[in-house]
């Protein structure tokens, strides 16, 4: 999740870790399938994320959304976040299946903070603490939040039509990929079977 921010911090047990100016909040969830790639990835995605405007005085309200964080020279602050992998889909109870055990978690984290300092500048890429209880404060431009994933859910066939044309009994999907020439023929025939006579319409 990526906030863009006018101010950031990080403290730990009272005492102050990191704090950040302007530029980008990052919370890094670490699924339990990620991978080096994945991470890499990620932190280049970030950084040329166009969150910003390009110093021109846009009208009041509105983002141009043309420059990346890198391009204005803004900080980052990278936070640790494997609750943004939680699920309540099955109760009330969060619970975190899909999130990296903790030393792969640590060590892909780190990975992915070690790429973002490598591909802009250290002094302006900052941490807060891997696993720690820590209160983030912030004050967010816009605000603007977004979220970006390395593997996005896949989208399914919006016509639910299978290599026939048809819907199976169950409402699945055949795996088969549509040829959009029978999506033409089948959308024609249904159109013929349900056409209502004129006189119905009266």
């Amino acid at each position: 999740v990526l906030q863009r921010v006018k101010s950031a911090s990080v403290t730990v047990d009272g005492e102050l870790i990191s704090t950040i100016g302007k530029g980008l909040l990052v919370l890094a969830a670490i699924a339990k399938d990620d991978t080096e790639k994945d991470v890499e990835s990620m932190a280049s995605k970030i950084l040329k994320a166009k969150l910003f405007d390009d110093g021109n005085e846009p009208p009041v309200g509105v983002t141009q959304w043309k420059r990346g964080v890198a391009d204005i020279g803004g900080e980052v602050l990278c936070v640790s976040q494997f609750t943004l992998l939680a699920s309540v889909k099955k109760g009330n109870k969060p619970d975190f299946h899909q999130s990296a055990n903790g030393n792969k978690a640590k060590t892909l984290y780190q990975s992915f903070f070690k790429k973002v300092q490598d591909l802009y500048d250290p002094s302006k890429v900052k941490d807060g603490v891997f696993a720690a209880m820590m209160d983030v404060a912030l004050v967010n431009d816009g605000p603007v939040t977004i979220q970006i994933d390395t593997n996005p859910p896949k989208m399914e066939d919006p016509t639910s039509l299978g290599p026939s044309g048809l819907a199976s009994p169950s409402g699945s999907t055949a795996s088969t990929v549509v040829d959009v020439n029978d999506l033409v023929n089948n959308m024609t025939r249904i159109t013929k079977e349900f056409k209502i006579p004129a006189e119905l319409l009266e």
